[in-house]
């Protein structure tokens, strides 16, 4: 006698490729120069440019939340791409700035652009939200749980900035940027994300107040801690090098080496900092994007502005490889290796 056979919820079909098809962005209308930072904190415009390569950065207003920022970088992504609100199945935002601590700032958005059927949740990975994300969502695309899936990296570091200290408030700013992701037959897409993280350097670079484990009272707001503490040096060392590992780990897993990429797009930090990535995998500069000297650090939207502004650009075309690289606290890192 014939055993019957359990029954599947799920087809057996193949995963699917996942490709970005369209991008979005946007920044602030406020520009703060580091002429404006010199009548603030004991600082200039050479030691800014000097140290860190940004000239300006972007400044939310008071009424402006990570949700909106989020929202303007969504509808851009989403005409770009030619598809409706209605089309995507999942929202994910990557950032440390959420409007609050629930519900989560991708259900905001979620009403903002009327995505009604999609699924929400923001991740906490600081610069590295973006990137994470988009492994995230290709996860979800390729085994067919999902069709349309919309990423965002945003953040409004103004709001946790201390204005105060000269060595942290020159570094940041605030934006956001977005991609909607599909299955295009023809295109592998995102080939293949390196993802990395170490606890153990956790304190080089994070926001102690706030939280359960430092509940912010009377007594301690005076200290600030409900903002950016770092400590550059140490950070510098870290980001470097495990943004260069990630790149060669995840060129060598797609089967590529670097002089098969159109265009590098790195955390935008500090100039410093993306010279020396691009040095190490031995690219000159016209093949490494920087918009940093603009904007400043604005943590996980960082690098999903600059691919927007890439795109625009035109610094890569259809089937083009592209590779994107990021650091941030926890500490994260990651690196994705793309066609076009």
């Amino acid at each position: 006698m014939n055993k019957p056979q359990p029954r599947t919820t799920r087809l057996h079909k193949p995963k699917r490729t996942v490709s970005i098809i369209g991008t979005g962005s946007y920044v602030p209308e406020k520009v703060l120069t580091n002429a404006a930072l010199e009548k603030l904190v004991d600082t200039s415009d050479e030691w800014i440019v000097s140290r860190t390569g940004i000239k300006e950065r972007r400044v939310a207003a008071p009424e402006e939340s990570t949700s909106d920022l989020a929202s303007k970088a969504a509808r851009a992504a989403i005409e770009k791409a030619g598809i409706s609100a209605e089309e995507i199945d999942m929202i994910i935002i990557g950032t440390v700035t959420p409007d609050m601590a629930f519900p989560n700032t991708a259900c905001l958005v979620q009403k903002q652009i009327g995505a009604k059927n999609a699924i929400c949740f923001d991740l906490s990975a600081a610069c590295s939200g973006f990137l994470f994300g988009l492994e995230i969502a290709q996860q979800f695309i390729s085994s067919r749980t999902c069709d349309t899936i919309l990423v965002i990296g945003a953040d409004k570091l103004s709001g946790i900035v201390n204005w105060q200290d000269r060595n942290t408030c020159v570094l940041f700013g605030d934006g956001a940027g977005a991609a909607i992701l599909q299955h295009r037959p023809g295109s592998h897409g995102i080939i293949h994300t390196t993802m990395g993280a170490n606890g153990d350097y956790a304190e080089i670079l994070h926001m102690p107040g706030g939280g359960s484990r430092m509940p912010l009272t009377k007594e301690n707001i005076e200290q600030r801690p409900n903002t950016i503490h770092m400590n550059g040096k140490d950070v510098y060392k870290q980001a470097v090098t495990a943004m260069v590992n990630a790149a060669h780990e995840a060129l060598e897993t797609a089967g590529l080496q670097t002089k098969d990429l159109a265009c590098v797009i790195p955390h935008q930090a500090n100039l410093r900092i993306i010279e020396a990535i691009g040095s190490r995998l031995g690219l000159g500069p016209e093949r490494v994007f920087c918009n940093l000297q603009h904007y400043g650090n604005t943590s996980a939207a960082a690098v999903a502005i600059a691919l927007d502004e890439a795109a625009r650009a035109g610094r890569m075309k259809r089937d083009d490889y592209i590779l994107l690289v990021v650091f941030g606290g926890g500490l994260t890192w990651a690196c994705s290796v793309i066609q076009w």
